[in-house]
């Protein structure tokens, strides 16, 4: 077996393993099942809340939670934005209730609006709260908390151009204000103000919290992709699954499991999901005190930045902003709040281990998608240019490929010459290949850089927002998820629907990209006459198939890719073999193949 064929095979063998290894260690996530007889969760399964406001002192919250009932019958003020609808509690003055209107649960046209934030009570439960710690001179009924009850003193309703101002007066001289604004997509701005009319100087703390009731029943629990806390600690990026919170030890000043982080000047924390995220966010170039916890007793994950206690004088009045995004991670989107100032903002996106690949190619995919108009050709686009970028190396490699098939038959003279002579062989094709100027290595150059961009472009299509519910063309209407189309009912012909994901039949449901993969790399691989070893042969003649099933359950997009990919490849490598002497004879390998198969099934 000549040395080309030699570094084919195990860059191609190379490849399955990684991939294989990949596919067996992390397989794509299976839906959740949901129970239709499921119980549904009721004030009984979450009798407490978590939080008041927290001491200055201790840091532990001590305040009583408000009933589900008073939740229920509390006055609101509706949230109406070109995106966003929901409304505003004014027990606590939570924000906690809130549908992303540009996104729906599935594909079905009466498919209901994604709903990312909840009140207690509800399932998924999840709010934000604001409010102030009391410190010197103050008790804990006389901040706001859990359980105040505001009033509106400005605005009827929070939208883009009218923000609601609440007001609460503690009776004993301090009156507490808080403006809430939104911007037309997903960020809300808090001023939180506190105005002194008493005798005496108080010190207190303003603070945010995000609680989230358990864990999301959406949860994906897959490894390529982050789902819990994610958080910007002065430029220090920090990811922490719930299990993780749920290992943390006992922190007896915040009277819970807890991991507190003194941030100087910059940073955020937040939870992260697949698609959307909610994040509290300090005014920059401020210290503020970073706080994760998790009450186990009452399954409760918090996340709390309290800023720098102030003194207030009799007469005075201070006011404190902050930011809290609620909202779908689109790139755009979050990039511009990056640019407007939160610092490292881009980056709660998980972009991963190879992020110095998946941002750039995110980037580029993101540019052409706005030059193209369609998520699939887009794919298709980005192919091309990184076939161009990669162009010089695999320039370098097929001419490598095509001098070795031109050396071939010097090489067979020094098999001959040699004999057995082992030694004697290596050392004469090494001076063979120094004198011509020749790698034999360099032929697996191209396919062993392709691992990495494969890795970084599964990353991409299967994390960012902009693939989901992506369409491209026909049956494929939505790059994020495998191809729906069955070869067990000819692709729709037959009257009856494919396997459901999940399935044993799934397994075998090949749908029309997949089929195309597997062709695309049969056809690359009779660029060059099979192996004379039978064993050899038998691995070049299964990988292709192989591979078409084992990524025929991978997202369409990153199946578009690959085979975009093995096309171009396959252009590029005949067309440079033949501009350096070597004519491909597909035909005749494809047709040699066919006769090798019917000889052996005679004998």
């Amino acid at each position: 077996m000549d040395d080309q064929n030699k570094n084919l095979i195990l860059a191609t063998v190379l490849s399955f393993v990684v991939i294989l290894v990949w596919f067996i260690m992390f397989p794509p996530p299976e839906e959740p099942v949901v129970d239709p007889n499921a119980p549904a969760v009721t004030a009984e399964a979450t009798t407490t809340a978590p939080v008041a406001a927290p001491s200055v002192a201790t840091g532990n919250t001590t305040a009583p939670a408000p009933t589900d009932t008073a939740l229920t019958n509390a006055p609101r003020i509706d949230i109406d934005t070109a995106r966003l609808s929901g409304s505003i509690s004014l027990l606590g003055g939570r924000i906690d209730d809130l549908r992303l209107d540009d996104y729906r649960e599935t594909l079905a046209p009466d498919a209901p609006t994604v709903t990312f934030l909840a009140p207690r009570g509800e399932a998924d439960a999840f709010y934000a709260l604001y409010g102030w710690a009391p410190g010197a001179g103050l008790t804990l009924d006389a901040v706001p908390g859990a359980n105040t009850e505001w009033s509106v003193e400005s605005g009827s309703k929070l939208t883009v151009d009218s923000p609601v101002t609440l007001a609460w007066d503690n009776g004993a001289g301090l009156t507490f204000r808080r403006t809430i604004s939104v911007d037309a997509n997903y960020m809300f701005s808090i001023d939180q103000s506190v105005e002194n009319t008493g005798a005496g100087t108080v010190s207190l703390a303003p603070y945010g919290i995000l609680a989230r009731h358990g864990e999301p029943t959406d949860l994906k629990n897959f490894f390529i992709l982050h789902e819990g806390v994610v958080g910007m600690a002065d430029s220090e990026l920090s990811e922490t699954d719930y299990d993780d919170i749920a290992d943390f030890a006992f922190d007896q000043r915040e009277g819970a499991k807890a991991e507190v982080t003194q941030v100087t000047e910059n940073g955020w924390i937040g939870f992260t999901d697949h698609y959307w995220m909610a994040t509290l966010i300090p005014a920059q170039n401020t210290p503020f005190k970073s706080v994760v916890k998790y009450d186990d007793r009452r399954d409760i994950y918090q996340t709390e930045t309290v800023m720098p206690t102030v003194t207030l004088a009799a007469g005075e009045t201070v006011s404190v902003d902050s930011q809290l995004f609620a909202g779908a991670k689109e790139w755009a989107t979050i990039r511009a709040y990056e640019k407007d100032g939160v610092t490292g903002f881009l980056d709660s996106i998980d972009w991963g281990w190879f992020f110095f690949l998946t941002k750039p190619i995110f980037a580029t995919l993101h540019w052409l998608h706005g030059l193209i108009g369609n998520m699939g050709w887009s794919i298709i686009a980005l192919t091309v240019l990184l076939k161009i970028v990669v162009f010089p190396l695999a320039y370098k490699s097929y001419a490598s490929m095509a001098k070795m098939k031109e050396l071939q038959p010097q090489m067979e003279k020094l098999k001959e010459s040699a004999g057995d002579d082992r030694q004697k062989l290596q050392q004469s094709m090494m001076e063979l290949y120094k004198k011509e100027k020749v790698n034999p290595a360099s032929g697996c150059l191209p396919i062993l850089i392709q691992i990495p961009i494969f890795f970084s472009l599964y990353k991409v299509i299967f994390v960012t927002l902009e693939l989901r519910h992506a369409p491209w063309l026909g049956w494929i209407t939505d790059l994020s998820a495998p191809d729906p189309s069955s070869i067990l009912n000819l692709f729709g012909l037959l009257p009856f629907a494919a396997p459901e994901a999940g399935s044993f039949l799934a397994i075998i449901s090949l749908g029309i990209l997949p089929i195309l993969l597997g062709i695309s790399m049969w056809l690359q691989q009779k660029l060059n006459p099979a192996p004379t070893d039978q064993t050899q042969a038998m691995i070049f003649a299964w990988m292709p198939w192989v591979f078409m099933f084992m990524l025929g359950s991978f997202a369409s997009g990153l199946v578009l890719y690959w085979i975009t990919n093995n096309t171009i490849t396959f252009t590029q490598q005949y067309l440079i073999m033949r501009s350096h002497g070597y004519k491909p004879d597909v035909f005749g390998n494809i047709r040699s193949s066919f006769s090798r198969k019917k000889k052996t099934d005679a004998k």
